[in-house]
């Protein structure tokens, strides 16, 4: 990260309407994970209304049909259908890349579970991890070549301020031999979220292909927090009543997605962790923001590259 932190006229109130205010994408595809409901669907209603062709990626398909057709544009240009993502399920993912055909311009690695109780996908996985951050590692791998097609692709991976909770736990990810504590999985997955933007960033620029990662707030009235009452001891910095991250309804946590996505103001942007339109500066003890250290660490993001790798052959070979 260079001193210079990138600024932009936005801020936390801005909404993703507004950031893409004047912007045309027609002739642009876009792709956007769990959007059937949230920051996800405002992002892939706004990319549309710009012009794109969004796909949205969900796992209810009954679910995301009604939200495509709900957010596809009276008029214009842009268009949204949904097609059956699962990312917990690596033969839904290798199938929805197997059949993508032609470029693909944005792709916002939005779906994610916080804080869930311990459960395990079929390759013995810790579900946070698997979704988070292997389910999305795999669909963007996995779509490289439509990506590099695109000539001028954006990737936008959605974390959280939970990420500086801590780092991906190398010598356990899978929380096989310590006990299970759904707030160290969820903020080891955010941290290899913002990991695999570096790595990717650097391996992909040749490809002119820009990855960014991206704290879009603490959001009301979405299902991402749907386990968090069954959690009676997570830690204080979880606290709803912080005032370090900053509160936004959905059309408002969805302008840093937008932003990094398709806005002008970002172009050649690569490699960075955004927050509120702004390029987010280090993490400092105490305070909910910023971007944590272990995070922009190249070797840790090449080591999770490698093991992910590692962990997806693996499921292939016992698929």
């Amino acid at each position: 990260m260079t001193d210079r932190l990138i600024t932009t006229p936005f801020g936390a109130r801005t909404t993703a309407a507004e950031v893409l205010d004047g912007v045309g994408l027609t002739g642009k595809r876009a792709l956007v994970t769990g959007a059937a409901s949230g920051i996800g669907r405002e992002t892939a209603r706004v990319l549309a209304a710009a012009g794109a062709e969004v796909t949205i990626g969900v796992r209810d398909l009954a679910a995301g049909a009604r939200a495509a057709e709900e957010i596809t544009p009276a008029s214009g240009p842009g268009t949204v259908r949904a097609t059956m993502l699962d990312l917990a399920d690596q033969g839904s993912v290798r199938g929805f890349v197997a059949a993508w055909r032609g470029p693909l311009h944005i792709l916002v690695l939005n779906a994610g579970v916080m804080a869930s109780p311990l459960q395990r996908t079929k390759e013995g996985w810790e579900t946070q991890f698997a979704t988070n951050h292997l389910g999305h590692f795999a669909l963007a791998t996995g779509l490289h070549g439509a990506l590099a097609a695109a000539r001028g692709a954006r990737v936008v991976a959605v974390s959280s301020v939970g990420h500086v909770n801590g780092d991906v736990l190398f010598d356990d990810i899978n929380f096989e031999h310590r006990p299970y504590d759904p707030w160290a999985a969820y903020s080891q997955s955010k941290t290899a979220n913002v990991l695999f933007a570096v790595e990717a960033s650097r391996r992909w620029a040749s490809d002119l292909i820009a990855v960014n990662a991206l704290n879009p707030g603490r959001i009301t009235s979405t299902r991402l927090g749907r386990h968090i009452g069954d959690i009676s001891h997570s830690p204080a910095s979880f606290d709803p009543t912080s005032t370090d991250v900053s509160w936004k309804t959905i059309e408002q946590g969805a302008a840093t997605s937008v932003l990094l996505a398709a806005s002008p103001l970002t172009e050649g942007v690569t490699g960075r962790y955004f927050e509120d339109c702004d390029e987010a500066g280090p993490h400092r003890p105490g305070v909910r923001r910023g971007v944590a250290a272990h995070a922009r660490d190249a070797r840790r993001a090449a080591r999770l590259w490698q093991v992910s790798l590692d962990m997806l052959a693996a499921a292939v070979t016992t698929a």
